[in-house]
């Protein structure tokens, strides 16, 4: 209203139901009879700040580049202290945007949109066939269409956009399920599509399907659970199996170390972070099979919790005596925070810890009684411990 008043072409809209999701409110979107006059749209959520020059560093590249499909900014994320998950977690994604996106874009290459804190041209939307609500990665099932009809995309670094990580584990969980689960699902749906496409050249198939899927959305996770954690501790009890210590010990160091290249501050929390990572990807393997074959929860789409909406609730309650119930039911009972099969794995590690420790050589039980503490403390719900 303040900016209406000015005269500002401006108007807040929602649509009176929730089909399809976050792809559905794109497609709605798109819908209304000014978009008509419109060249392009930025996707911001809900918990993103944009500086108010957003639009003025970013618009010029897609103004002066008509091949330019979309501009992707960087988080910069407001609560990256606030305990030990939301670390881990910035860890994480500093590698992802300072290595991944970056080294996408400049090479020419294609990297997927991150959802949000971009730009895309509404033409190029339009030529990829619009939004689609066929999985839960309606961002990166855009950027691939649109990648295949030969638009290019842009990162620029030092754009950046202030958001909000996921503070609790429930919430992380849930997070990592849909960034996990909706590749995998992507690719079984997408991967035909890409064989036959003819306006790319064979090489860039190849990377999209090899480099960008197969490696990094479905085997890398594959990978790291069941070698870190099924492998490398069933060889102790079987004495006859050695892995070469280069194998299980410094190539995984150096591509860790090279990981955290992206977050120097917290390089003192590099060795939990490897422990944490092992543990998540029992996780997100599970999820990308649940994608892959498309079975039970591959559309499941429960939108992460931040602590602000958190704070929102508590507030709200607090004003109304009434809903003091509702507030001890949100803290939730030491049942709900219960994982299971992250439970059942520290119990396994902590058995071939012991093994190791009676009757190994190679001194793994140290790698083995630590994961087994991480594994435990996720399978209780205590990761994000405020530090």
């Amino acid at each position: 209203q303040r900016w209406a008043s000015k005269g500002i072409n401006i108007t807040y809209q929602i649509r009176e139901n929730r089909t399809g999701y976050k792809a559905g409110a794109l497609k709605e979107g798109l819908k209304r009879s000014y978009v008509k006059h419109c060249e392009y749209v930025a996707i911001i959520d809900a918990d993103f700040r944009p500086d108010p020059d957003f639009l003025r560093k970013s618009i010029p590249f897609l103004d002066h580049n008509p091949d330019i499909a979309l501009v992707q900014a960087r988080w910069r994320f407001v609560n990256a202290d606030e305990c030990l998950l939301t670390r881990l977690q910035e860890m994480s994604l500093d590698y992802h945007f300072t290595v991944e996106q970056e080294v996408g874009s400049a090479t020419h290459a294609f990297f997927g949109f991150n959802g949000t804190a971009g730009i895309w041209r509404i033409a190029a939307i339009n030529d990829a066939g619009g939004w689609k609500d066929r999985t839960t990665v309606e961002d990166m099932d855009l950027a691939v269409r649109a990648s295949l009809r030969g638009w290019k995309f842009l990162y620029l670094g030092d754009l950046q956009v202030k958001s909000e990580l996921p503070s609790t584990f429930k919430a992380f969980r849930f997070q990592q399920h849909r960034w996990s689960c909706g590749p995998a699902n992507l690719f079984r749906k997408m991967v035909g599509e890409i064989i036959t496409n003819k306006k790319v050249r064979f090489w860039k198939k190849v990377y999209v399907i090899y480099s960008f899927f197969f490696v990094r959305k479905i085997i890398a996770h594959m990978v790291t659970f069941f070698f870190y954690c099924v492998v490398l501790p069933l060889t102790i009890l079987v004495p006859e199996v050695k892995v070469p210590i280069w194998g299980s010990v410094y190539i995984p160091s150096i591509i860790t170390i090279l990981n955290s290249v992206g977050t120097p501050r917290s390089i003192h929390l590099l060795f939990y972070w490897i422990l944490f990572e092992n543990v998540m990807s029992l996780h997100r393997t599970k999820a990308t099979l649940i994608g892959l074959f498309e079975t039970g929860r591959a559309n499941e789409w429960v939108v992460t919790e931040k602590l602000g909406d958190v704070a929102k609730k508590v507030a709200e309650a607090n004003k109304n005596k009434t809903n003091s119930k509702a507030v001890k039911r949100y803290r939730s009972k030491v049942t709900d925070r219960l994982n299971t099969l992250e439970l059942g794995f520290s119990a396994f590690l902590f058995l071939c810890g012991c093994f190791d420790f009676m009757y190994g050589k190679n001194n793994y039980f140290m790698y083995l009684w630590l994961q087994t503490i991480t594994f435990f403390i996720t399978g209780i719900g205590y990761v994000g411990t405020i530090i």
